[in-house]
């Protein structure tokens, strides 16, 4: 069993390296999953590889594809039709190009909290983001962070009523709302994104000092079809974003509850017991690119061509983040794993430190904040809520803070989020994790660290 142990984390300790030095996830992710089985000995590598981590992988693109499909095709449409770079104009005003980070935080977050999936966010605010920096001068090395920052921290985990699906996951477990421990949340957030801003733009007054500015990228190309002469104006350039607001919120508190009968029996017939949680964000986005078309068909050059480039842009980033759930797959179901989970929710520690520890350090090694929720509520979460009442700390504080733990490890170079943002923004691991990593780890792990202490002291 140690050496089956011991496999896991050399094959997740070749994924991190490798993967941070470029190798793809696509070849990266099969040969380190098939290592930790050789490790194991639990089956043969080639059952690992066809078996269990192509299954997996199956899975996520079944459940997922459409989302980043209509993601990267609404992306690439508000590119080249100038309404990003209108959007961006109209923020740049607004907050002022020395305020260019801090734009793009507030419009990521502005998203994601208004219910925008973490997946297609960032095809949606990417050449908006491109805009703002270019005019700003900043180096474009920080945009993912930038980014990542507004999506994958505060709004995510600590923000009370974020829609994100790993707000709801502790819901069954604890009997909370969304809307758990709102005190906690908001101070939590309010660290998360203040910490994080002023990282990034000491980072860019650094990196401008040495004389590097926003830069030429390869990857700006396919969004650069529509020059600043010729743009939508900003009421017509926000529609589109406007429409995947209020149908997302429509269609997911309202109609697909209140016609829920309408769809159940079509569901339970094929084996499904509840409604398809990305229906809402996959309407919603396809009709705003109908709505793009439409309105910005005066500012599309070839739109037939635009559409199949965009779609096209989706089949890397999902094979990549697929990839490394295949990865997780083959970890979840090797033995050690197991003895793994067992022994990190079992430690000899304070149960609201104890599920923040098994939180990240699981979504650490599966490289998904949602993955590692679910791991150590589905090991241990009855317990929680047992150890909880025992200790006198509130179901609120454990469900919130079991979340933003959850959000701290994800990240780590193997992680599917990580694969996509970079790819999405054409940059590599060498030139942006460094600011990935301190925005959606360090920054989010200490403001953990002041919440369990707040948490402890009866504040929620």
């Amino acid at each position: 069993m140690t050496l089956s142990i011991l496999g896991i984390f050399a094959s997740l300790i070749i994924l991190m390296v490798l993967a941070y030095r470029g190798v793809s996830v696509i070849v990266l992710a099969p040969l380190t999953a098939m290592l930790a089985t050789i490790f194991s000995g639990d089956f043969p590598a080639i059952v690992a590889y066809t078996e269990i981590l192509m299954k997996a992988m199956a899975g996520f693109i079944a459940l997922y594809f459409p989302v980043f499909l209509v993601g990267a095709i609404f992306g690439h449409v508000m590119g080249v039709s100038g309404a990003s770079t209108a959007i961006a104009n109209f923020i740049s005003a607004t907050f002022g190009n020395d305020r260019a980070i801090l734009a793009v935080v507030c419009a990521t977050a502005l998203l994601v909290y208004g219910g925008v999936s973490l997946f297609v966010v960032v095809f949606a605010i990417y050449p908006i983001g491109v805009s703002i920096y270019k005019k700003a001068d900043v180096p474009k090395r920080l945009l993912p962070a930038s980014i990542a920052l507004g999506a994958f921290t505060f709004t995510m985990t600590a923000l009370p009523g974020s829609p994100q699906y790993i707000n709801t996951m502790p819901i069954p477990y604890f009997g909370t709302t969304i809307y758990a421990a709102p005190l906690l949340g908001i101070i939590s957030s309010v660290i998360m994104m203040t910490l994080g801003i002023v990282w990034l733009t000491r980072r860019a007054r650094k990196l401008n000092a040495a004389g590097e500015g926003y830069g030429v990228h390869d990857a700006d190309k396919e969004i650069q079809y529509n020059d600043n002469t010729k743009l939508p104006g900003f009421v017509l350039a926000i529609v589109p974003i406007l429409l995947i607001f209020i149908l997302n919120f429509a269609l997911t508190n309202w109609y697909f509850i209140e016609f829920a009968a309408n769809y159940l029996p079509a569901m339970k017939a094929l084996g499904k017991s509840q409604i398809n949680g990305i229906w809402p964000v996959v309407i919603s986005l396809a009709v705003a690119i109908v709505a793009s078309f439409i309105l910005f068909r005066a500012y599309i050059p070839s739109p037939k061509k635009q559409l199949e480039k965009g779609a096209l842009g989706s089949l890397l980033p999902i094979m990549n983040t697929a990839s490394e759930v295949g990865y997780g797959g083959v970890i979840k179901a090797l033995a050690a794993f197991s003895v793994l989970q067992a022994g990190i929710v079992s430690m000899d520690i304070s149960p609201i430190i104890k599920v923040a520890i098994s939180t990240t350090l699981l979504a650490g090694v599966v490289g998904s904040s949602s993955g590692g929720t679910a791991l150590a509520l589905e090991a241990l979460g009855e317990s929680f809520k047992t150890m909880a009442l025992e200790h006198g700390i509130s179901l609120e504080a454990f469900h919130r803070i079991a979340i933003m733990a959850a959000g701290g490890l994800d990240t780590l170079p193997h992680s599917g989020a990580v694969i996509t943002l970079l790819a999405v923004t054409g940059l590599s691991h060498r030139q942006s994790y460094k600011d990935i990593a301190m925005c959606t780890i360090a920054i989010p792990l200490f403001a953990v660290a002041i919440a369990i202490a707040l948490a402890m002291s009866g504040i929620t």
